[in-house]
């Protein structure tokens, strides 16, 4: 397992984290079974959104006696009414709910107190503003979560909620089809056939504007939606017209700026173990490009996608790393000392650069590799 710090919470997590909803209608051993394997595994991360009560305590049962063995986010907002899941606002419901959660998983605190599902502005702005926040922070305060953060698929609201300074963790959908996509409040969209219809061009940058301020300001990614509801993996339901592996789609998410784990939805072992095959998966098994590059319809070009593929660099540049730093500061009146760090700490700089051309011939995705690295000399002034 690679192990990654968790934003400016400080915690330590896998790369490879457990989404709980695909635990539902197992029974409890089935759950212990499978956190035993995970355990096994290195997994020490989850999130729990689901209020289902048989699902929390078999939860709860399997942790029994290793809570201390993971990191939980567990969610605010999601309660259980007439036998179903429902979101809400209602503070004194979401306070039943998430004291229902702490009774049910046997701890009397989660690390990650997660505001569940906020998609549309009006909805951040009742969040914010209203007794949910305050509930939050009367949690954190007390001691029962450690950390406040949000769930969302809208990028522009995302960001919003990023930029108040009261979320150390952010839960949202990454996958290469996804950032194609311009923002919406309407999360079907995701998922419409039409939405895919046109040709697309690049990451919405709006998507990318979200990743890497999170990256600068320590505010930690954790992904859901991966594999895009499974359509990622079909050749029949990838809007691409070809499947990628679980490990690609995990690759791709997990090189994104600001993404610190992926919370895979498992249903099976078998699924778990597609998913912790990413951990020793060689280069050629985590590379996505294939899926990606020379598509009719939806192009990355001139786009840096971190995949690689430009190296081996021949001074030993790390190329994919000079982009990202330099691409954390764009938009920036002076270089965020943490990225002025980070990047003083590569053992190569984009000024070493002998415009050989080697890494543009390389690179599936035609970017100007020595035009970046003039861009980021001139930035970093080496």
């Amino acid at each position: 397992m690679e192990y990654r710090i968790l934003g400016r919470t400080g915690l330590k997590v896998g790369a490879i984290a457990l989404g709980c909803e695909g635990f539902a209608d197992k029974t409890a051993e089935e759950v212990r079974a499978d956190f035993d394997f995970a355990i096994r595994n290195g997994i020490n991360f989850l999130d729990l959104y689901a209020s289902n009560p048989e699902l929390r305590s078999n939860i709860g049962a399997a942790l029994a006696g290793r809570r201390e063995k993971f990191v939980i986010q567990g969610h605010l907002c999601s309660v259980w009414e007439g036998g179903q899941y429902l979101r809400t606002r209602d503070p004194e419901k979401s306070l039943a709910a998430f004291e229902d959660l702490l009774a049910r998983l046997g701890t009397d605190y989660v690390e990650i107190g997660m505001i569940h599902y906020v998609d549309a502005e009006a909805d951040l702005r009742e969040v914010l503003d209203g007794p949910i926040m305050r509930l939050a922070q009367r949690l954190r305060s007390e001691g029962r979560i450690r950390h406040i953060g949000l769930s969302s698929h809208n990028p522009v609201v995302a960001h919003m909620a990023a930029r108040t300074g009261l979320i150390d963790v952010l839960m949202f959908s990454v996958n290469p089809c996804y950032d194609l996509l311009p923002p919406s409040d309407d999360v079907d969209t995701l998922w419409a056939d039409e939405s895919y219809a046109r040709e697309l061009h690049n990451i919405d940058p709006e998507r990318q504007r979200l990743y890497e301020f999170c990256e600068r300001e320590g505010i930690a990614i954790d992904v859901m939606k991966a594999y895009g509801g499974g359509d990622l993996l079909s050749d029949a339901n990838s809007p691409f017209g070809r499947p990628m592996t679980p490990v690609q789609c995990l690759e791709y998410a997990l090189t994104r700026p600001g993404v610190a784990a992926v919370m895979a939805g498992c249903r099976s072992r078998a699924e778990i173990e597609a998913a912790l095959a990413w951990c020793s998966a060689t280069a050629a098994e985590r590379d996505y490009t294939g899926a990606l590059a020379g598509l009719d319809k939806f192009s990355w070009e001139g786009h840096c996608m971190y995949c690689g593929h430009c190296a081996p660099c021949s001074v030993g540049i790390d190329i994919a790393g000079v982009n990202k730093y330099y691409n954390l500061t764009l938009a920036q009146h002076e270089i965020p000392e943490t990225v002025r760090e980070h990047y003083r700490l590569l053992p190569h700089h984009a000024s070493e650069c002998i415009a050989c051309g080697r890494c543009e011939r390389n690179c599936p995705f035609g970017v100007d590799i020595i035009g970046h690295m003039r861009l980021a000399a001139a930035k970093f002034g080496y």
